[in-house]
């Protein structure tokens, strides 16, 4: 027998998702933002870097604007209006205080009950290395959700502290624990990867759409016989 995976919590209201780049949610994840946003749920993108060393023929400031645009036309397919950007270096994201406290500064300001982030772990599936950027911001995600409501932690942040995150929810992991039936979003998971074209195409020699639907509906079906047979996103959760 499959091990079953669990239904997503769903007595919440707001979520933050904090990745490193754009394209980081939507390989993947996407799909699940949109079942939760046409559930009337609220979530902000936050993004570390602008990915301005994810293109190799775009000098970074060309591609920063490229892949800002990007990233909200993304967002936008699956119902998040609000996309933020922190301005850390792409692919030299240090591990530490200085991105904990931007961290938490922004779970502060937007107060959520769920945060969400990519996998940290060293490597995906035990096989291909995880890269740097992934792996600090993850990790710094994990650590933040208790540096916010943590008064005597970074003190002198705009926002109040906030104790209210239940829950971190790490997309991409190798040990999910949860999942969220996509299969009525599932096309906008395809739609939203697709709107990285630049990237994409800077990427592969695949067309575009037979890529991104390739790779969002196989993840997707995938994950499906551990979870009643239904297309899903999978997370591992960690309570708080």
């Amino acid at each position: 027998m499959t091990d079953q995976l669990a239904p997503m919590p769903g007595d919440w209201q707001r979520a933050l998702a904090i990745v490193a780049h754009p394209d980081d949610l939507e390989y993947g994840c996407a799909s699940a933002v949109a079942a939760w946003t046409d559930e009337g749920r609220e979530v902000t993108y936050l993004l570390v870097t602008r990915g301005e060393a994810g293109i190799d023929t775009l000098a970074p400031a060309e591609s920063a604007a490229v892949r800002e645009r990007e990233e909200r036309a993304s967002a936008a397919v699956v119902g998040v209006t609000r996309v933020e950007f922190l301005d850390h270096l792409d692919g030299v994201i240090e591990y530490g205080p200085a991105l904990r406290k931007d961290l938490a500064a922004a779970i502060r300001r937007h107060r959520p009950e769920l945060l969400i982030t990519l996998n940290p772990d060293d490597t995906w599936g035990g096989t291909y290395w995880n890269t740097p950027d992934h792996r600090a911001v993850g990790r710094a995600v994990l650590d933040a959700a208790g540096d916010a409501g943590n008064r005597w932690i970074f003190p002198d942040t705009e926002a109040e502290p906030w104790n209210g995150v239940r829950w971190v929810a790490v997309s991409g992991s190798d040990s999910p624990t949860h999942a969220v039936d996509v299969t009525a979003t599932l096309e906008r998971g395809v739609r939203s990867l697709l709107e990285h074209r630049a990237y994409i195409e800077a990427l592969t020699t695949k067309d575009p759409e037979t890529y991104a639907r390739e790779l969002i509906e196989g993840f997707a079906h995938q994950e499906a016989p551990r979870f009643g047979g239904r297309p899903s996103v999978t997370f591992r959760l960690y309570p708080r």
